[in-house]
């Protein structure tokens, strides 16, 4: 996840924060946990399914783009330079594990190149996963 994090952000100048949630059983509930990650510190370290365009990702098991994030009513603000968004599921043996999330500072960052790149990361360590649990 950390490689993963590392390259997005330092090759994609327009990626200014990416990181990781991966699911965590907070008891009787589901809670995305910030795993690996570079950019700004976000006050989102935990995040239940039913919040935020993170939780909507994972919930529904699929990538969520979000052109302007202040017209979107499920953005948890973290950064008022956020323009955009995208948020791709991990799957673990068919099973959302977590996520990848992904911000810029520019609207209509996360066209349909980006879209599949993001998604074959987040296949990339879902395979990854597989294999070490």
């Amino acid at each position: 996840m950390k490689g993963i994090v590392a390259i997005l952000h330092g090759k994609l100048t327009r990626y200014n924060w990416v990181g990781f949630y991966m699911l965590e059983k907070e008891g009787e509930r589901d809670m995305l946990v910030l795993g690996p990650f570079q950019g700004t510190m976000t006050p989102h370290t935990r995040i239940p399914l039913n919040q935020g365009i993170c939780g909507a990702a994972a919930s529904t098991g699929k990538t969520v783009v979000v052109d302007d994030v202040a017209a979107d009513p499920r953005y948890l603000a973290c950064s008022l330079e956020t323009k955009s968004e995208i948020v791709v599921p991990v799957f673990v043996h068919g099973k959302v594990a977590g996520e990848l999330d992904i911000d810029s500072h520019f609207l209509a960052a996360f066209g349909p190149e980006d879209r599949k790149l993001c998604e074959r990361a987040a296949t990339l360590l879902g395979k990854f996963l597989e294999k070490t649990s």
